[in-house]
């Protein structure tokens, strides 16, 4: 445990930013599991709706720097290679 007064400021922010992160990635996963799910039930309709919600998620992820905007864009181009095969 540091001594320094801005030092144990820095460790507490990291834990408290961790665990947002930790979060939006949850989500990330959550609603990528979800459409997977609709996709699989060949649900069209669901899945394109949870297509759009997923993108919007990893979309948010990207921009708070949460994960690379290379990496959102590679989940969502194989989300909608997903979709696109079920129509």
């Amino acid at each position: 445990m540091p001594n320094i007064k801005s030092a144990i400021k820095r460790v507490n922010v990291n834990k408290k930013k961790n665990l947002e992160n930790k979060s939006i990635k949850s989500q990330i996963n959550t609603s990528v599991k979800k459409f997977e799910d609709a996709v699989n039930a060949k649900d069209v309709e669901s899945a394109t709706k949870l297509y759009a919600e997923a993108v919007s998620v990893i979309d948010s992820a990207a921009s708070k720097n949460v994960i690379h905007k290379n990496t959102a864009s590679r989940k969502k181009s194989r989300l909608a290679k997903k979709i696109d095969a079920i129509r």
